[in-house]
């Protein structure tokens, strides 16, 4: 009997975790009578009932596993994690507020079965229940990685996947301290379908994913997959040299013709603090991709676990 191994990224989910197992088991039981699954849940630091509720499902169900950090490492170190300890033929990430539908999963494995993808994901149509603040950075966003990078960001694509083990493989090879699983995804290659559906809200709890931490999730994914801002800082810099060089011919001009060299502070000094600021942008810009070399070379484990029940 084939099996199914699900992943599910938990922090501070003891509200959503007993939905989503009830949800997942109704779908098991209605669509899957001749799959085997296997559940792994991973505890991401939580500082709630989350790990409880995780021993209690597994002590109820043996094909419950689960996974408890040592702290808080982030939900990429979550998925990663869970991906290792995978053992099923196929692979799927979740999440717990069920925005991820369960019910499309029977038609994601079809789909792998019967037209030969390896992948089949799901991307969202619709961002209704979001800020619209939100929405509009999130589709700037897409429209300028994908500009930038040459691995290919579908837009409102989710985490929610469902791959072959070769897939999943491909992905753990890849060990990175800086992880963005989206470009990951897309980067391994295989053939993905996607599949589109409404935007669901969270079943219950709230999000753990503010501006701020989405804000730098995005640079993460900007200077994981794109050598481009600093290319961009490189340019900026040969313009603004260029600039400088026609002014300084333009000055000379009019000193000798108008005897009038001290005019116009003002406007240096404009053009200083302006220059001044594209200086610092630009190596702050360098900074990024220096901050994520270092922490490479260090060699820190993505994830350390306290405790497992396999």
């Amino acid at each position: 009997m084939e099996k199914i191994s699900i992943i599910v990224s938990c922090y501070n989910e003891e509200q959503a975790l007993p939905l989503f197992y009830k949800e997942i088991e109704k779908v098991k039981n209605q669509d899957f009578q001749d799959i085997d699954f296997e559940y792994i849940f991973v505890n991401d630091g939580s500082s709630d009932k989350t790990l409880e509720i995780m021993k209690e499902l597994s002590s109820k169900d043996d094909k419950v596993k689960y996974i408890s950090f040592s702290k808080n490492f982030g939900k990429e170190s979550a998925m990663y994690a869970g991906l290792e300890a995978a053992t099923g033929d196929y692979v799927t990430l979740m999440d717990a507020d069920l925005q991820d539908p369960p019910s499309l999963l029977r038609q994601m494995y079809d789909t792998i079965k019967n037209e030969g993808y390896d992948c089949v994901g799901t991307r969202r149509v619709t961002r209704k229940g979001e800020p619209p603040i939100r929405s509009f950075f999130a589709r700037i966003f897409y429209k300028l990685i994908n500009k930038m990078s040459k691995v290919e960001m579908v837009d409102g694509a989710r985490d929610y996947r469902l791959m072959t083990k070769q897939m999943k493989d491909a992905i753990i090879s890849m060990k990175e301290y800086n992880r963005y699983s989206k470009g990951l995804f897309s980067f391994v290659g295989f053939n993905t379908k996607w599949i589109e559906y409404e935007n669901v809200e969270r079943v219950a709890g709230e999000t753990k994913w503010s501006f701020w931490k989405l804000f730098k999730y995005a640079i993460e994914g900007i200077t994981a997959f794109s050598t481009v801002p600093l290319v961009l800082a490189s340019a900026i810099g040969l313009i603004f040299c260029l600039i400088s060089f026609l002014l300084i011919i333009v000055i000379i001009i009019r000193t000798l013709v108008l005897g009038d060299p001290t005019s116009g502070w003002p406007s240096l000094v404009c053009i200083i603090f302006m220059v001044s600021g594209i200086q610092l942008f630009s190596i702050g810009i360098i900074g990024q991709y220096l901050a994520k070399t270092y922490l490479e070379v260090k060699k820190r484990p993505i994830y350390i676990i306290k405790e497992k029940n396999f």
